[in-house]
């Protein structure tokens, strides 16, 4: 019996460029999450690294209580800029691109910062570590963020926006 060969197409179809890019993101995403938890017993979440950077700026309360592990995250986050950055360097011929509004991007990035903070975390967090960790609240989260962007973008698509 030869084997359907549909969810090759749809795999395809999906991953256009393959799908080892992604697995091998994904692997550095665990590890790192992984390093940072046995070295820190803090789970990375990428919301709470850029916050905690406002404490070099901010008197508030909430983001002083970083103070004392500032330094590392600090690190941690220039991490993530200076690995997207070589990425584009080495892959996409030193560029980034897209053709979305900058408002679009302003808009969506403040929707996004409100989410954070209404969700106590971001998808990184709770889709990373805290359902690494069995985390309820985590899976729930991550249920909510997969099925307003699936409704979100089926919206978008039908209404026909386009960039």
């Amino acid at each position: 019996m030869v084997a359907d060969p549909v969810p090759l197409q749809l795999a395809a179809e999906l991953f256009p460029n393959g799908i080892s890019r992604y697995a091998i993101g994904g692997l550095f995403v665990g590890l790192g999450a992984a390093v940072i938890y046995v070295g820190t017993g803090i789970s990375a979440g990428a919301s709470t690294f850029l916050e905690s950077t406002l404490s070099y700026v901010s008197s508030q309360s909430r983001f002083q209580q970083y103070v004392a592990s500032r330094d590392w995250r600090l690190v941690f986050t220039l991490g993530i800029i200076l690995g997207a950055a070589v990425y584009a360097v080495v892959y996409q011929n030193g560029a980034w691109t897209t053709d979305v509004a900058w408002w679009r991007l302003l808009l969506g990035g403040i929707f996004v910062g409100i989410g954070t903070r209404v969700g106590k975390g971001c998808t990184s967090g709770h889709g990373v570590c805290g359902v690494g960790s069995a985390s309820k609240t985590s899976l729930a989260g991550v249920l909510a963020f997969l099925l307003v962007a699936i409704l979100t973008a089926q919206v978008v698509a039908a209404l026909g926006v386009t960039p």
